[in-house]
């Protein structure tokens, strides 16, 4: 297996998934730039190398927010990458106060590999919201996604030492305190 390849595969996959849709930031930013950037907190910051993890991290979102399914990411992809991509999807037939809990709930259950992809998740989207709050966010709304960010981060903790400082770091500049499962 040519790793590079392999990973620009799922980039290009990735891309052509999430190629009309855009994040909720007043930029309306390419969605791609986000399983993009998630994948490169892996690689330059976590210091992860198996190309599994960065694949599912490309592919996080695909299947829960286009039209993907699980078997055409095997089809593609394989078994573990899709088992760490169904890992992390949640089920968008749930309400969403159901689909947070479950996130809390399930988060010191997932694989590490999993666990690898939600953190780095996490920390560009706690990045993302400092950065700029969706459009029609209200600081309490900010707020309150820092908190339940940090009751998922709880159960996700001894992990990734590098991730879980820098989450740390952004949960103190928000006054969070560490969430508990």
């Amino acid at each position: 297996m040519n790793v590079a390849s392999e990973i620009i595969r799922c980039a290009n996959f990735a891309a052509i998934k999430h190629k009309d849709q855009r994040r909720k930031d007043a930029e309306k930013t390419p969605y791609i730039n986000h399983p993009i950037g998630v994948a490169n907190i892996l690689t330059e910051e976590a210091g992860v190398t198996d190309v599994h993890v960065i694949q599912a991290a490309l592919l996080h979102d695909t299947v829960e927010d286009t039209d993907t399914t699980f078997e055409e990411l095997e089809e593609h992809f394989g078994l573990e990458v899709t088992g760490l991509v169904r890992e992390v999807t949640d089920d968008k037939s749930l309400p969403s106060a159901v689909r947070k809990q479950e996130q809390i709930n399930h988060a010191p259950h997932a694989s590490p590999k999993a666990k690898l992809v939600k953190l780095a998740d996490k920390l560009y989207n706690l990045r993302d919201l400092n950065r700029q709050a969706p459009r029609g966010w209200t600081d309490e709304r900010v707020h309150e996604y820092f908190i339940w960010a940090s009751k998922v981060v709880a159960g996700l903790r001894g992990t990734n030492a590098v991730m879980e400082n820098q989450l740390d770091i952004l949960f103190r500049d928000r006054n969070v305190t560490h969430g508990t499962v």
